[in-house]
């Protein structure tokens, strides 16, 4: 008979921020699942995480689509282990003017920066409240990837503002929801901008800031997610902000 991990579920699982979280929960001993819709971009994640000598599985997974979250869920449960944390790490930031922005893409940012949250975070959380309340009074934890955009909306950012404050104020409900019933339900506000390649061919001249610690490190922000599951429910952190030290805000 085969015995059951506990499991990290990462939705969202990129090159930087999320393949980042995914390590640092497998070096804590954890089977990490990790998704994109696409699965061959998770093969060097995987190879990476398995070559440090932690557990991972991949997941190609649409976040947007019910059946496919609710399949997926079932199968880590069933067949890895019970989801001990869920990290929505969706991000869909597609900046566009309010006057050119179409009904379509703006329905679709919503899709994936909020709506997927909700899917996602609706299916973890119904498998936590069914189990038994372990010693200490922490079913689970839940955390939701935020950003400038959850806390204030800029010129040219209508649908990605929209999207990210939706699913700051999904949070803020599930905390409250579901923090009595023994599941920590954080969002991380990560304001700045990130090492990334994204970041390094497009914007040259921020990503030079990355010598004086002005840009964020996947694996710092990495840390405090494994910070907030590992505090104890007398004291939980419900939102963090994250920013280098000469961002402004």
């Amino acid at each position: 008979m085969t015995t059951l991990q506990k499991a990290a579920l990462i939705v969202g699982a990129g090159d930087a921020t999320g393949g980042a979280i995914a390590r640092r929960f497998a070096r804590e001993g954890f089977a990490t699942c990790v998704t994109r819709r696409s699965l061959d971009k998770l093969q060097p994640l995987v190879a990476q995480i398995e070559a440090d000598g932690g557990r991972a599985h991949a997941f190609a997974c649409d976040a947007r689509k019910e059946e496919e979250v609710v399949a997926l869920v079932e199968q880590i449960e069933s067949t890895i282990g019970p989801i001990e944390v869920m990290v929505f790490n969706i991000g869909a930031n597609v900046p566009e003017s309010i006057l050119n922005e179409t009904a379509r893409k703006y329905f679709k940012v919503w899709e994936m920066a909020c709506f997927s949250g909700f899917l996602n975070g609706r299916e973890v959380a119904k498998r936590m409240v069914a189990r038994e309340l372990p010693k200490g009074g922490h079913r689970g934890t839940i955390i939701f990837t935020g950003a400038t955009a959850s806390l204030r909306g800029a010129a040219n950012f209508g649908a990605f503002s929209g999207a990210k404050m939706a699913l700051r104020a999904l949070a803020q409900s599930m905390a409250r929801e579901l923090g009595p019933q023994g599941i920590h339900v954080a969002h991380v506000v990560v304001d700045g901008a990130i090492d990334t390649e994204f970041i390094r061919s497009n914007f040259p001249e921020r990503y030079a800031l990355k010598e004086s610690d002005g840009i964020l490190n996947p694996e710092h922000i990495a840390d405090s997610y494994w910070m907030l599951h590992s505090q104890p429910r007398d004291a939980w952190t419900h939102e963090l902000d994250l920013r280098p030290w000469s961002e402004k805000f």
